[in-house]
């Protein structure tokens, strides 16, 4: 019995598992974007393609724990302070873009699709509330959260959450089966949770922690940080507050502490998991049968709901100072509905503001629109990239130099210099606009150009070119400019910056004249400051470096002559050279 009830476990996680894992790289490969494959894997094995899953609602409540996670970790990011100086942005474009919102949806509602006062304000209540679980994955995919548009992201979305609860409580008005109200006592008790929530946490976290690290064991600490984040969340819960709410504040108290970085590992593996349950659980909750029966009123109110809140989003976005490439990225990202939603809708079912025919409508528009949003992001991406200003940057034309320079990044910039400094002809190419015309503001002349494109080496000069430079971050760009420059300009030696050690081979093994690793000598030169300030003499210091330097070409060289190896796995497997002796030398330590 034991076995065919872990038997009747392991199965839906393998199935499960196995959708994610074939159409999350396959969307990924098109473009198209990891969440938009948990969509597509969720429906494919749902209820309404293959019947695998049948609950698709239970499973939806088990992964808002990935939500959950997500919210605090984000917390963590997010010190009390930086809250504070935050609330600017939360309550004034927040307010401003919810409540023009759901005003703009209920009229289209009304005079639109024929829908009562209440069902109306309903469906675009709902709508409004954007996915912050789509939203936070999007801009942490693309490293914008700690930007100054991410943090208006972010903003907004904290405040999306906390409106949830004057939204169930407008529900609870709205409902002809409960007219009752605990009124003030209900809001009272709202309030003491959340204060008893952030004094708890502020006074009793680190300590907590502190105890637990005296363990000396992992899993205690794993276990301790799961048991704060679903404890907080429970409690906001309990008192009809957003589960991500309260594990948003308990990663905002732990923000200041000491294990915070300790604390996000241990509980990241668990948000990933979660959020990717949570995108299987929406695609899964479709319902194609809704649709096919009601698929002009849903496709029409998709439409007109993006529509709507897209043109408000960036009005509002515009009206706080964005500029139109800001403002079109927030329109791309918050024009569709999101989990909070569900929780409004179910609430309004219960409640008899809508029927089931409804609240079947408004969900599936909303999960169409969720599905939506990769799509619209990329095309928004790719509107902005073809409306690149090109203003004050000039293409690459009949260059010439004697050594050409491909990318004027960071690394780039630095290289340029010693050369300069000696008065080399010297020819600069760059794609990002952006950059050429910051360049042009400090004297630095850059032609616009991309490197890994033949007829625009030829154009800056790579066939009488003495040296080539690619200092380009991307390894497959730089590979390709190799081999062009091998091919066609066998005249120029080529020096490639390298992005890491499995980098670093590829170019050895595609025959460049000098590969250099972009961190290695930075890393050398803060290594022997660390040795010089236990006190160990300039010679000792030299000898050091030099044997690593020496020891590191030779794994190179053994690297390219025999198999792929990674980085780690040669210096794992190499010696550790034998410390020197000098008169700081530190003394043995387990930490």
């Amino acid at each position: 019995m034991a076995e065919a009830g872990l038997g009747q476990m392991i199965g839906p996680a393998v199935v499960l598992m196995g959708a994610a894992v074939v159409a999350v790289p396959l969307f990924q490969r098109v473009g198209l974007g990891s969440v938009l494959g948990y969509f597509a894997a969720g429906l494919l094995v749902g209820p309404s393609v293959l019947g695998l899953f049948t609950d698709a609602a239970s499973i939806l409540h088990f992964s808002e724990l990935g939500v959950v996670m997500f919210l605090f970790v984000i917390g963590l990011e997010l010190r009390p302070r930086k809250l504070f100086a935050m609330r600017g942005q939360i309550f004034g474009l927040g307010l401003v873009q919810v409540g023009l919102a759901i005003a703009a949806l209920a009229l289209a509602g009304v005079g639109l699709f024929g829908l009562s006062g209440p069902a109306a304000f309903v469906a675009g209540a709902g709508f409004v509330l954007s996915s912050t679980a789509i939203i936070m994955s999007l801009l942490q995919d693309r490293g914008e959260i700690a930007g100054a548009e991410g943090q208006k992201s972010v903003a907004i979305l904290l405040f999306e959450d906390l409106m949830i609860v004057p939204l169930l409580a407008v529900v609870a008005w709205l409902s002809p089966l409960a007219q009752e109200s605990a009124g003030w006592l209900d809001a009272l008790l709202k309030l003491a949770a959340l204060l008893a929530l952030v004094g708890g946490a502020r006074s009793g976290l680190n300590p907590f922690f502190a105890l637990l690290a005296k363990a000396r064991t992992r899993e205690v600490l794993t276990a301790g940080a799961l048991l704060v984040v679903l404890g907080a969340a429970m409690l906001m819960e309990a008192v009809g507050l957003s589960m991500a709410m309260g594990a948003f504040l308990a990663g905002v108290m732990l923000s200041s502490s000491s294990y915070r970085h300790q604390i996000e590992s241990d509980v990241e593996p668990f948000r990933g998991l979660l959020m990717g349950l949570f995108f299987l659980a929406v695609g899964m909750s479709l319902d194609l049968g809704v649709l096919a029966a009601e698929w002009p009123l849903a496709l029409s109110m998709l439409v007109v709901f993006t529509a709507v809140k897209g043109l408000l989003v960036h009005a509002v976005a515009r009206l706080f100072g964005a500029d139109r490439r800001a403002a079109l990225r927030r329109t791309s990202m918050f024009m569709q509905g999101g989990e909070f939603a569900f929780v409004l809708y179910t609430a309004a079912l219960a409640g008899g503001v809508i029927d089931a025919r409804e609240s079947a409508v408004f969900a599936s528009v909303v999960i169409l629109s969720m599905a939506l949003t990769p799509l619209l992001m990329a095309a928004a991406d790719r509107l902005l990239r073809g409306q690149v200003s090109m203003d004050g940057v000039e293409p690459a034309q009949d260059l010439g130099g004697r050594i050409l320079l491909v990318g004027f990044g960071r690394f780039g910039q630095i290289a340029s210099q010693p050369l300069l400094a000696r008065g080399v002809d010297l020819a600069v190419i760059d794609r990002d606009p952006d950059r050429i015309r910051d360049a042009a503001r400090y004297g630095f002349k850059v032609h616009f150009g991309d490197g890994a494109r033949l007829d625009v080496l030829r154009r800056s000069g790579a066939a009488e070119a003495e040296t080539i430079l690619v200092c380009i971050d991307e390894p497959a760009d730089a590979l390709r400019i190799v081999e062009l420059a091998q091919h066609e300009f066998p005249q120029a030696k080529l020096l490639v910056r390298s992005r890491d050690r499995a980098h670093a081979v590829e170019l050895i093994r595609a025959g460049v004249d000098r590969e250099i690793r972009e961190t290695v000598e930075s890393a050398y030169l803060m290594g022997a400051e660390g040795l010089r300030s236990l006190g160990l003499s300039q010679a000792d210091v030299e000898e050091t470096t030099e044997d690593i330097r020496r020891r590191d070409a030779q794994r190179l060289s053994e690297q390219v002559q025999g198999d792929a190896m990674s980085g780690a796995e040669q210096l794992i497997l190499r010696p550790v050279p034998e410390p020197l002796s000098g008169p700081a030398a530190p003394a043995s330590s387990d930490r």
